[in-house]
């Protein structure tokens, strides 16, 4: 079986543009992959067309060995931009590899371990402005059947005002303890906004509340500063999605910087690559839970990986996004009880309606207005 050809499809999705690539063979076959990075999408299209060409041609030989080729195509490796292209067209591979033997994803990792992957809804309680709008959007929560959300911390903390913050949060926190109940997982998201000082300081005042973990507190590149934080905080870290290799978690685990690590699918090297980064944090004794901000594509294949592993804790499912999911991707992944059912599919599960996807246009992406720790 040869690969005959590799597209690409991108498209505006609410708050960023999702990018799918698709891997045709000979026999008819084609494997789904997304690389929906949030910023230089179009150099990520760029890449998938510059790495093309080891795969176009060639006898399809398997995930590992494609992604050899690929990974060392360039004498310039790794990047967010050539790491995420790399990422997209792994996924389509092993779809492809599914496909070609009629059975699961997870199957090809080793199997199912569980036939349920436990999901929290991500950013969640986003319009809430007040701890009594906190404590509907728990309801909600509870209500839909998830066993967990995250709210973003981030986007309540002025550093003008660290006291009034910290009691806000406080506030917001409890009123959100107590509409979701001493059971549902509270997860708050810090995107990089605090300093070791502050990320301390929120953390004490948030700690009676119990929440399941402080996302990336400070910014990710110092794995150190990272590490020493990690063992005065009274909250579990989290932290990765910008890691893309597991060269980049080596330190972080060594140093025990944290007690959960969040690979992303669509950027840390797709499959073959978070399966080494699962492996090796499971050496640490550190549980995996998939950054997943991304499309159908990436969730199934986030699916399969979380099924497959013994350390999985949690998913991420942007559940304001289900709508624009579902139109492009019918049979594609959804929360039911809180959970993801594990495809049984051959593949990752389901493929994407490429008409649909026509229909919904690209425009570029903003450059970001967030913060810095500092600002």
């Amino acid at each position: 079986m040869r690969i005959t050809k590799v597209e690409t499809f991108k498209f505006w999705a609410d708050w960023c543009n999702w990018l799918f690539v698709r891997v045709s063979t000979d026999e008819g076959l084609a494997g789904w992959g997304e690389g929906s990075l949030h910023g230089a999408i179009e150099s990520v299209e760029t890449a998938v067309r510059e790495l093309s060409p080891l795969l176009v041609g060639a006898e399809f030989a398997g995930p590992e060995v494609h992604w050899q080729q690929l990974y060392h195509g360039w004498r310039w490796r790794g990047g967010a931009v050539q790491n995420t292209a790399l990422s997209a067209l792994d996924l389509a591979l092993w779809d492809l590899e599914g496909k070609r033997l009629g059975v699961p994803v997870s199957r090809l990792l080793g199997g199912a371990l569980r036939p349920r992957v436990r999901a929290y809804a991500s950013h969640w309680l986003r319009e809430a402005r007040s701890p009594e709008e906190a404590h509907a959007g728990a309801v909600e929560a509870l209500k839909l059947g998830y066993g967990g959300f995250k709210w973003s911390l981030s986007d309540r903390w002025d550093n003008a005002d660290e006291l009034g913050s910290l009691v806000r949060a406080g506030e917001f926190m409890a009123a959100a303890r107590e509409g979701a109940g001493p059971t549902t997982e509270i997860f708050v998201e810090c995107a990089e906004r605090l300093s070791p000082r502050t990320a301390l300081r929120a953390a004490e005042q948030l700690a009676p509340y119990r929440p399941g973990w402080f996302e990336e507190p400070i910014p990710f590149e110092n794995a150190k500063v990272m590490a020493d934080l990690q063992q005065v905080l009274p909250v579990p870290i989290a932290t990765g999605e910008r890691l893309l290799s597991r060269w980049e978690f080596r330190e972080l685990l060594e140093r025990s910087g944290c007690r959960i690590v969040q690979p992303d699918l669509m950027h840390a090297g797709g499959i073959t690559e978070v399966r080494k980064i699962a492996t090796m944090a499971d050496t640490y004794y550190v549980s995996v839970a998939p950054h997943n901000p991304g499309g159908p594509i990436a969730t199934l294949a986030s699916i399969h990986l979380a099924a497959a592993i013994p350390n999985f804790l949690v998913l991420e499912t942007m559940a304001r996004e289900s709508g624009i999911r579902d139109r492009i991707c019918p049979d594609g992944p959804k929360v039911v009880d809180g959970h993801f059912e594990v495809p049984s599919a051959p593949g990752l599960g389901a493929d994407l309606d490429v008409e649909a996807m026509r229909e919904l246009a690209f425009q570029p992406q903003p450059l970001s207005k967030s913060k810095a720790w500092w600002a």
